[in-house]
């Protein structure tokens, strides 16, 4: 029953997209009955068709210019760039960033937390740190989008072998979800320390 409501509610709140036609355009008015979905279909059109200009020479262009036109607003200029830049990081497939799940030690030394390696520290910390670090996002449950950032050493760092989404799931589940294959070794690793 909840997932119909939810999946009610988004179609619900796509079809509001149908606001952006002419009335003479709304399938009501054409058709003479009301099609559930009708404005969930056009925002998945728009947001298809606006991948396709986007990826050829000229959406490149467009983008380039209105990335040009924002660089020109002076608040909007800083949000817009810090936000691309963490997007660029997370999602670009070639770098490092949440592609490790660790666990590391945390609140305290006797507990041990879920965590993703979100890369190394940048080279003016490294420089006052005397072993070899790593950066860690430890995620709070059951929202991981909030957390906190630390450096951890390297050697006190557990890599496990689970995916990021297996891992997002556990932690989001407060741990009644836990990743499908289990790996006694690292359990076991991590009981001995």
């Amino acid at each position: 029953m909840i997932t119909a409501w939810v999946l009610t509610a988004i179609v619900g709140t796509m079809d509001q997209s149908l606001r952006l036609l002419p009335e003479t355009m709304h399938p009501v008015n054409l058709l003479g009955f009301h099609i559930p979905g009708a404005g969930a279909l056009l925002t998945l059109l728009v947001v298809f068709l606006t991948g396709l200009v986007t990826a050829n020479i000229i959406g490149q262009k467009l983008v380039r210019f209105w990335e040009g036109v924002l660089a020109r607003i002076p608040v909007v200029k800083s949000i817009y760039y810090s936000v691309k830049q963490v997007s660029d990081t997370l999602f670009s497939g070639n770098g490092e960033a949440f592609r490790k799940v660790l666990l590391v030690r945390y609140p305290h030394p006797e507990a041990w937390s879920v965590a993703f390696q979100s890369g190394s520290p940048a080279p003016q910390i490294s420089e006052m740190l005397r072993d070899e670090h790593v950066s860690v996002f430890i995620p709070t449950a059951p929202s991981p989008v909030n957390g906190f950032f630390f450096f951890v050493k390297k050697s006190e760092t557990i890599e496990l072998d689970i995916s990021v989404d297996d891992a997002l799931k556990y932690i989001v589940s407060m741990g009644v979800v836990p990743p499908q294959r289990r790996y006694p070794n690292l359990v076991g690793r991590a009981q001995n320390e």
